[in-house]
């Protein structure tokens, strides 16, 4: 028995502290600051709830490992696509990896879609060349222009393809021998439309950058991926180390160039049409991994504003249909995740007043409220990746000192891929701008005197002074001994001036290179 009665809940303590005359007295521009603020963490928190569900969707359904229903009754053709764009440094990697594959070369036709304008086409020329003196059926199709770019490439490869059976690989792919083995029997059932292996990484180790890349990937892979196909949720072809079947790209409509992201389009075309995919997390396709901070951004702002057009396209019709509302729910987050970074640039900038009114209240009613949301918002990120390496190393225990600069590399994209959101959102229509690939594999190996550098703009000049900002804040947070909201600023900081800072850093490297070229050149 507790004689000092019942013992209060955080609620009543919270009500019965000075908040609510502290808010009654506030500014009205005190409690828009807090509205605000409330409102950005709440909806992050909510995006961060589903990453839980992710999780727990894994290792509900992770066992329902798919099994093909029989053997195709022949081999059938496959065309293997690859569509190329300046990639002259590993495109003839890219066309030998394919060539090798185990399949009976009558029934293997292979396309170079290639819309470059430098030394590309003739390596890839010559190298089409060698093969096809060889006896494969190899074909290299070069367009003079770059209407529709990948998927317009992908489009006009397909008006020739003979294949029953479309194999898509990117340039910085190196497909194993037995990949059409491993994968083509899948399609004995006549509803399987795809089939997407996952994504290797040939220069995991080559540095931070591109370790904390491969986390990413992984947990994209191993969790989402696996979660929703073996729910019986949509997933999306990802561009790249996948096999098609040629009548579902036909029947959902082809491919459409509306949008960055096709293959993420296509995908949920198909399958509102009906046609189911599979994943296969067991078979790898190495790949190389960008080694360049902005040639990174690049690629994700391409991927962020592409799925935010699909979104906007295929949303409504979606929710309009008459699939199962689990598929609508996921296909919602999925397609509209990205929205989490212009909100995070806006939590960034509201963090600071916010802080200062929430320390005048005390730090009870900070912990009671800011803290579940800020958890719920932030450290569903490391659990959904701390899970995807514990599937897939032995040694995962070893990869987890990098989750703290995952979550930051995160928070420092925030500036480059909100002004993709934006775009996205507004329609502003912007050119697809490729990955750059060096066939870079191991820490030796040099990408600085290469072509193909993403230009940078002014957006890490921002993320530097978000940096500062922040710094700031912790200095602040010190002095004023909020100590439980310094780990927080900390990521926020790191974040903002990593990603900032590697930017300048390696363009302002890459321009005295060039110069040093020239004037090598000039001697």
């Amino acid at each position: 028995m507790n004689i000092f009665g019942p013992a209060k809940t955080p609620l009543q303590k919270f009500l019965e502290s000075d908040n609510l005359a502290y808010l009654y007295s506030a500014s009205s521009f005190d409690l828009a600051i807090l509205l605000g603020y409330f409102l950005v963490l709440f909806v992050l928190a909510v995006y961060g709830i589903h990453r839980y569900h992710m999780v727990y969707l894994y290792y509900k359904y992770k066992h329902n490992k798919p099994v093909p229903k029989g053997k195709l009754p022949e081999k059938p053709r496959v065309t293997v696509q690859l569509p190329v764009y300046n990639e002259m440094y590993v495109v003839e990697r890219l066309i030998e990896s394919v060539c090798a594959m185990d399949w009976p070369k009558d029934l293997l036709e292979i396309q170079v879609l290639d819309d470059s304008i430098d030394e590309t086409r003739r390596i890839a020329s010559a190298c089409v060349a060698r093969w096809k003196a060889l006896d494969y059926d190899i074909h290299y199709i070069y367009r003079p222009d770059r209407t529709g770019f990948k998927a317009g490439a992908l489009e006009n490869g397909l008006k020739s393809a003979r294949g029953e059976f479309i194999a898509i690989f990117d340039a910085d792919f190196i497909p194993k021998p037995e990949t059409l083995h491993q994968t083509l029997d899948y399609f004995s059932d006549p509803k399987v439309g795809m089939v997407q292996v996952r994504w290797g990484h040939i220069n995991r180790d080559y540095s931070f950058l591109t370790k904390v890349q491969s986390i990413l990937l992984d947990g994209h892979f191993v969790i989402e991926h696996t979660a929703r196909n073996r729910s019986g949720r949509f997933f999306n072809f990802n561009g790249t180390a996948g096999i098609w079947r040629r009548t579902a790209i036909e029947s959902a409509g082809g491919w459409e160039h509306d949008t960055l992201t096709e293959d993420l389009d296509l995908s949920y075309r198909a399958q509102i049409q009906g046609w189911q995919f599979i994943f296969l997390p067991e078979i790898v396709a190495p790949a190389e991994i960008p080694v360049e901070m902005n040639s990174f951004k690049s690629q994700q702002n391409r991927w962020a504003k592409g799925s935010i057009q699909t979104g906007k396209k295929i949303l409504p019709r979606l929710l309009r249909s008459d699939l199962p509302l689990r598929i609508k729910i996921e296909a919602f987050f999925h397609l509209t995740a990205n929205i989490a970074y212009p909100l995070m640039i806006v939590l960034s900038l509201l963090l600071f007043p916010a802080l200062i009114i929430r320390f005048h209240q005390g730090w009870f009613e900070m912990l009671v409220l800011d803290l579940p949301l800020f958890i719920a918002a932030t450290f569903s990120v490391s659990t959904f990746y701390v899970v995807s390496q514990r599937e897939l190393y032995p040694d995962w225990k070893s990869n987890l000192k990098y989750l703290p600069f995952l979550m930051s590399v995160g928070i420092g994209l925030s500036v480059s891929n909100s002004k993709a959101v934006l775009e996205a959102l507004l329609g502003v229509d912007s050119i697809f701008l490729r990955t750059p690939k060096y066939s870079v594999k191991r820490s030796g190996d040099q990408w600085k005197t290469k072509k193909y550098h993403a230009r940078i703009g002014a957006l890490p000049v921002v993320e530097v002074l978000l940096g500062i900002y922040f710094s700031l804040m912790i200095v602040y947070a010190l002095d004023s001994k909020i100590y439980g909201t310094v780990p927080f600023l900390f990521l926020f900081m790191t974040g903002f001036l990593y990603t900032g800072l590697m930017s300048l850093f390696q363009s302002s490297r890459l321009s005295t290179l060039a110069q040093t070229a020239l004037v090598r050149t000039a001697d």
